[in-house]
């Protein structure tokens, strides 16, 4: 089965810090690090190639750092997998430029595995990050306490 990389999970979890923190200016790579447990040198090598994409800037200087160039309103995460990993399926014939298989075109599981993806798919473009935003639990520093006697 094809899943989603470490590499791609790291890069969704910076591309969502970096929407949480959308309004307080461009954030170093070492906070992004530490809050979402990516290590930085391989977050570096991410960052640059979400520049190059399009989907964050930097900014130099002592107040640098990196910010959104999308809104996460706009911004899928099906964006950001593709770019990262391609195009997902739940198996590896059905892929594009998938393994050569012998029951190509005759499979009777080809279309089901089809179907699959385009769920999955549709799941990953459907979910902006604004959407997950909006999700996320609130810290447990932030959550009444409930107490039973």
């Amino acid at each position: 089965m094809i899943s989603i990389s470490q590499k791609c999970q790291y890069a969704l979890r910076a591309v969502f810090e970096l929407g949480k923190r959308q309004h307080e200016g461009p954030t170093k790579i070492g906070d992004i690090a530490a809050v979402q447990a990516i290590p930085p040198r391989f977050l570096e090598l991410i960052l640059a190639e979400l520049k190059q994409a399009g989907i964050v800037e930097s900014r130099r200087g002592p107040q640098g750092g990196y910010i959104l160039a999308v809104p996460p309103s706009e911004l899928t995460a099906n964006r950001v997998i593709s770019l990262v990993d391609g195009p997902i399926q739940p198996v590896k014939c059905v892929a594009v430029g998938g393994a050569d298989c012998p029951l190509r075109g005759k499979c009777s599981f080809e279309q089901m595995w089809k179907n699959a993806g385009e769920a999955i798919a549709e799941v990953f473009d459907s979910t902006t990050f604004q959407d997950l935003i909006d999700r996320e639990p609130a810290p447990l520093a932030e959550q009444s306490a409930s107490y039973c006697i």
